[in-house]
C-alpha cells in the first residue's frame, strides 16, 4: 500500500487517481487546511474504487505510528505542506513548521517503521534565479523565498539521511508550474483560502467572480515583460509521479529528477490562451513585482525521460480546456474537489 501525504490536494488528488489506474492500493492522508474530503469521493467515482482515507497532520508523530503499525505500507509520496511562495515571505515560521518539522516527523516514523521508499514533491523554486536557461538538475541552489528555503532544506536532510543509511530509496522531484485538471472537470484547484496560482486567478476571471487579474511585474527581462513560466498539466505531473514509484529500486539510491515540459510561457500567453479556451475576455491590471519572484524559469526535462521514460505530452491549450472545464462545473452547481 501506498502512502500519500497530502493526497486529498490538488497534485496530490490527481496523483491518486494515477495511482489507483496503474493498479496501486493508496492510503490517503489528509489534514484538510487546503483541501476537501470531496476530493475522496471524487477520485472513487472517476475509478469505481474505494479509497482509504485518515484525517491527520503529519507532525503529529503519534498519528503516524498508528498507520505504519495498523497498515503495511511499501512506499510513501509525500506532497503534505504549504506551498504560496507569497504567503511563505508573510508568514515564513508557518513553512518552515508545517514543511520541514512535518517531513522530519514523517522521516523518523518511516524509519522506525522500516519504510524507506519515499518519492518527495519538492520544487523548482530551489534554483532561485537561474543564472541559464533550460535549468537542469545540477543546477546551483539558492532560493529565494521561505517556501523554496522550506523545501531546499527537505532536500538536504534527505540528502543527509541516505548518505548516513543506503538502504534508504529516495526520489526528490522537483517540478515546476502544475495546472490544469483532470479532464473528467471533477477534480482540480480548489484552495479553501484565496488562491494564489495563476491559473486559478485566470479561470475566475473569466468566470466573473473576480473583476480582474492583477499580473505581478510588467518590467520583467523576458519578451513581453512578464514573469515566464514553465507550466505542466497536472495530469502529466500526476503520472511522473507513479513513474517515480515504478523507479524506487534495490540497490537503493537517491534520485532527483525535474518534472517540466521545457518550455517557458509569460502571463500575458497564459491570458491569452485562456481566452480561446473560455471564450472570455481576461481583463488584467499590470501591477509592483511580488517578493520572491523570479523573471523566467523552464526545465530540462531531459532526464526525466533517459531515467523514468516520462516526459509532458498535455499542451498549454489543453491545460486552459481543461480548467476551463473544471471551472465551468463549479459554475453549474458542481461541488469543487480540491
Amino acid at each position: 500500500m501506498i502512502l500519500v501525504t497530502g493526497g486529498a490536494g490538488y497534485i496530490g488528488s490527481h496523483t491518486c487517481l494515477a495511482l489507483i489506474e496503474a493498479g496501486y492500493n493508496v492510503l490517503i492522508v489528509d489534514n484538510l487546511v487546503n483541501s476537501s474530503m470531496n476530493s475522496i469521493a471524487e477520485i472513487e467515482g472517476i475509478t469505481g474504487k474505494p479509497v482509504i482515507f485518515l484525517k491527520g497532520d503529519v507532525r503529529d508523530e503519534a498519528f503516524l505510528r498508528t498507520i505504519f503499525t495498523r497498515f503495511e505500507i511499501t512506499g510513501v509520496i509525500h506532497f503534505a505542506g504549504l506551498k504560496s511562495v507569497g504567503e511563505s515571505s508573510l508568514n515564513p515560521l508557518s513553512y518552515y513548521d508545517n514543511n520541514v518539522n512535518g517531513t522530519l516527523a514523517l522521516l523518523k516514523v518511516m524509519n522506525s517503521s522500516g519504510c524507506k521508499n519515499l518519492v518527495f514533491s519538492s520544487s523548482a523554486t530551489v534554483y532561485g534565479c537561474p543564472s541559464k536557461l533550460p535549468i537542469k538538475e545540477n543546477h546551483p541552489l539558492s532560493a529565494t523565498n521561505p517556501y523554496g528555503q522550506s523545501k531546499l532544506f527537505i532536500e538536504k536532510m534527505l540528502n543527509d539521511l541516505h548518505e548516513s543509511d543506503k538502504y534508504w530509496n529516495i526520489v526528490v522531484l522537483r517540478y515546476f508550474n502544475p495546472a490544469g485538471a483532470d479532464e473528467s472537470g471533477l477534480i482540480g484547484e480548489a484552495p479553501n483560502s484565496a488562491p494564489n496560482n495563476l491559473f486559478p486567478l485566470v479561470s475566475k476571471v473569466a468566470a466573473g467572480q473576480l473583476e480582474s487579474l492583477k499580473v505581478f511585474g510588467g518590467d520583467y527581462h523576458t519578451h513581453d515583460g512578464t514573469g515566464v513560466r514553465d507550466y505542466i498539466h497536472v495530469t502529466d505531473l500526476a503520472n511522473g509521479h507513479v513513474r517515480a514509484l515504478n523507479i524506487l529500486s534495490d540497490p537503493a539510491r537517491i534520485l532527483t529528477i525535474n518534472l517540466g515540459t521545457g518550455t517557458g510561457y509569460s502571463v500575458l500567453e497564459i491570458i491569452k490562451e485562456f481566452e480561446k479556451a473560455s471564450s472570455h475576455q481576461i481583463p488584467y491590471t499590470i501591477i509592483d513585482r511580488r517578493s520572491g519572484d523570479v523573471a523566467t524559469s523552464y526545465a530540462d526535462a531531459s532526464y526525466a525521460k533517459e531515467l523514468m521514460g516520462w516526459s509532458a505530452k498535455l499542451t498549454l491549450a489543453k491545460m486552459c480546456e481543461d480548467q476551463w472545464r473544471w471551472q465551468s462545473n463549479i459554475l453549474n452547481g458542481v461541488t469543487p474537489s480540491t
